[in-house]
């Protein structure tokens, strides 16, 4: 398993994974996710795979994308009370559903704190669902501990 930065040529299978995402998010919460949408098109996703802000980690399995983590660089510059540091923030962290309990997700992850450590990143942060369980638990035995929660009332 080579975790790598992804390429155009990884497309399909990040697509495929994206897909995997939006079903748990659907399945989750049927009324903010649509169903068979998808989050980028091909030409997002190759701007995306191009632009150094927004890296993109792939968990290449002998050609084959068995993971993805989709990054991007925050940095506050002169705000008036938030601190000038440099974040790698996760939007999305993926291991295919065929490939799960294999610790794919867990090398991804590992190469991702070592990536924003060498990048001068103070801190890695990311989002994740309350009905996404099973991904809550799994960063928690990342060690990731809370930072802020988001709250709701439905109307």
């Amino acid at each position: 398993m080579e975790i790598r930065r992804a390429r155009p040529e990884d497309l399909a299978g990040i697509d495929e994974l994206l897909s995997q995402v939006l079903a748990v998010h659907h399945e989750g919460r049927p009324d903010l996710f649509k169903p068979d949408a998808r989050k980028y098109t091909d030409e997002e996703l190759l701007e995306i795979l191009q632009d150094e802000s927004r890296p993109v980690f792939v968990a290449d399995d002998g050609g084959q994308v068995a993971g993805y983590a989709f990054c991007m660089f925050q940095q506050y510059r002169g705000h008036n009370i938030m601190t000038d540091i440099r974040t790698l923030y996760i939007d999305d962290l993926c291991v295919d559903q065929r490939r799960r309990k294999q610790h794919i997700g867990r090398q991804l992850y590992d190469y991702v704190v070592d990536f924003a450590r060498r990048s001068g990143c103070y801190n890695v942060t990311l989002n994740v669902w309350a009905c996404n369980e099973s991904a809550r638990r799994f960063y928690e035995s990342c060690g990731l501990v809370p930072q802020k929660i988001g709250m709701e009332r439905l109307l």
